[in-house]
């Protein structure tokens, strides 16, 4: 069982993300959050987008906040669904699309990733990679 990410697991969760965005060939930046969404690691890849520093952050804090991935937050934030305007809310830092994930240890939130820097399904791809290897960690 993982309590919380440390310094060495977020570098090494980072990693792994790296291994994947070279693997698809897209420069993509990194962020790996703790259960509160604090930054632990942010990584920009050579290349990567700079506009994509804050939205991978914002995607491990979503996640972080509402232990759920960021696209199925963004499917319960459409208009007529009950979370219709939740991306405007916590000084605009919520991210309705793909590529931010929380990590789960024995049920409890430990953390969270987010990944910018690629179409959506690249990021999910990159973040799902965190994930697993998590996973597989714990």
């Amino acid at each position: 069982m993982v309590s919380t990410i440390g310094l060495d697991l977020a570098k090494e969760l980072a990693d792994t993300a790296e291994t994947r965005a070279n693997e698809i060939d897209n420069p993509m930046v990194i962020a790996i959050a703790n259960a509160e969404g604090t930054l632990i690691v942010n990584r920009r890849m050579d290349r990567a987008w700079l506009g994509s520093i804050d939205i991978a952050r914002n995607k491990a804090y979503t996640a972080a906040c509402y232990e759920m991935a960021t696209d199925e937050l963004g499917k319960a934030a459409q208009p007529g669904e009950p979370l219709y305007g939740i991306q405007n809310t916590n000084d605009d830092r919520m991210v309705i699309f793909g590529g931010g994930y929380p990590l789960h240890s024995e049920g409890e939130l430990v953390g969270a990733v987010g990944v910018s820097g690629g179409a959506v399904e690249q990021d999910m791809d990159v973040a799902m990679s965190v994930v697993e290897t998590f996973e597989e960690l714990d």
